[in-house]
């Protein structure tokens, strides 16, 4: 078990069992990663065929579970990544799509959920994510030593860092690695960004995943056999994601009915519950939205709701399980508005067909509050490593949230143009874990 004190990283101490293949997993809220670090200490980036031939650096980290009838009786089949979303595209009523497990570890209240009469456990169903993970990599656990990534600190309201850190390994145990080292996720970042050193500096990491941003001030010295020395972390709960929504709640979410009214027996105009659209903005919580209950209870309020035909939309979305084709189509919005300073939002569903022209000017407005939270995270990595910003030799920025430009200017405004860097936008945490396992 690796060594942890005040949240900084320390090389595992264990008996090495030989001949294992080092590794490194960044087990992503969105997309995952693994790489391969060779004895030479040259790395190789696993790529995953994908359904069209192809093959990508990334898998995203989707579970589908079904069934299909052999002989009569019920066989459970299971998929991951695109072939989880072919899966789920083929038969959307019958298959149990999981998302954003990771999202869950440090959440407490979250134990397990029920597929097809069977309670699994969240540690069971990434555990079934990393056996197909591994096998469509064309490697076994049981042959691997894996470094894992962890963030600073696991999203969600009132997350328990030190659960979230222990059901990550359970679920790495139980998926069958032989043995298992974590790290954070910035440094592991910061060692891949070590390789383009060839003097001492002081680097401050920025690594943006789908559900947290992290920040490391690490002292990194490439001449010294003590190759990295971590001065201070901090993580804040949102990213991503975070953007999506703010998009989705702007954007998508009037189509849906959020600003509509309703009544109850005759009485005075009432708000559409609030609720089911900020569930609806987490993609990961969409498919918690499909039980009986709640669309029963969305269907009630559409009878006397001012603009029925926009619930409907809701219940439609909910019910036909769209909610990956609307988040592909607001992620490639949010891209597109990286390089462009207007970008078209389009989507569609039988009843629904959204066409908005969304401007940077506007999106920047609408994630200003979740920018000043980076700023703060920012802030408490320099406090914490007691060091003031002109104190930073370089800056380090990893993910795909980090090409959102009004990031970029939180740093470059801060550290300076000539000092920030970006690079790996996928693949740098894998990349660092791996060499940082070997």
């Amino acid at each position: 078990m690796d060594s942890m004190a005040g949240g900084l990283y320390f090389p595992p101490v264990m008996t090495s069992i030989p001949n294992l293949t080092r590794i490194g997993i960044d087990f992503g809220t969105t997309n995952s990663v693994i790489v391969i670090a060779r004895p030479d200490r040259t790395i190789q980036t696993i790529r995953f065929p994908t359904p069209d031939g192809d093959t990508s650096e990334t898998c995203r980290t989707l579970l589908a579970l079904w069934q299909e009838l052999e002989g009569g009786r019920r066989v459970n089949e299971r998929a991951v990544g695109a072939h989880a979303i072919e899966a789920h595209l083929d038969d959307p009523s019958e298959t149990r799509l999981i998302m954003s497990m990771k999202s869950y570890l440090a959440q407490a209240s979250f134990r397990e959920t029920q597929v097809f009469g069977q309670r699994l456990s969240l540690e069971s169903l990434i555990a079934t994510f990393l056996q197909e993970f591994m096998a469509l990599g064309g490697l076994s656990p049981a042959d691997c030593h894996v470094t894992v990534g962890r963030p600073v600190h696991f999203v969600g309201d009132n997350a328990d860092d030190a659960l979230g850190e222990t059901r990550l390994r359970a679920a790495f145990a139980q998926a069958g690695f032989a043995q298992i080292s974590v790290m954070m996720e910035p440094e592991a970042a910061g060692w891949r960004f070590m390789q383009r050193l060839d003097r001492p500096a002081t680097v401050l990491v920025g690594d943006f995943g789908g559900g947290t941003s992290d920040f490391s001030v690490v002292r990194f010295d490439p001449t010294s056999q003590d190759a990295t020395r971590p001065l201070g972390h901090a993580g804040v709960g949102l990213a991503g994601d975070q953007f999506d929504f703010r998009i989705i709640d702007n954007v998508v979410a009037p189509f849906l009915g959020r600003d509509c009214t309703f009544r109850i027996m005759g009485g005075e105009p009432l708000p559409v519950p609030i609720e089911w659209y900020h569930a609806l903005a987490r993609w990961h919580r969409l498919s918690l939205m499909r039980t009986p209950r709640i669309l029963n209870e969305i269907a009630d309020v559409t009878r006397t709701v001012s603009e029925p035909d926009k619930l409907k939309n809701l219940i439609e979305l909910i019910r036909e399980q769209r909610g990956q084709e609307l988040y592909n189509a607001v992620s490639a919005t949010k891209r597109a508005l990286s390089s462009n300073p207007t970008a078209e939002l389009a989507f569609s569903q039988p009843g629904l067909d959204i066409r908005a022209t969304v401007s940077r000017a506007d999106f920047d407005r609408w994630i200003a509050p979740d920018i000043a939270r980076l700023g703060a995270g920012i802030d408490a990595a320099l406090n914490e490593a007691s060091l003031s910003p002109d104190q930073i030799d370089r800056v380090f920025l990893t993910g795909g949230t980090s090409f959102v430009p009004a990031v970029r200017a939180l740093f470059t405004s801060r550290f300076g143009e000539e000092r920030v860097e970006l690079g790996g936008e996928f693949v740098s945490v894998a990349e660092g874990l791996a060499l940082a396992g070997a």
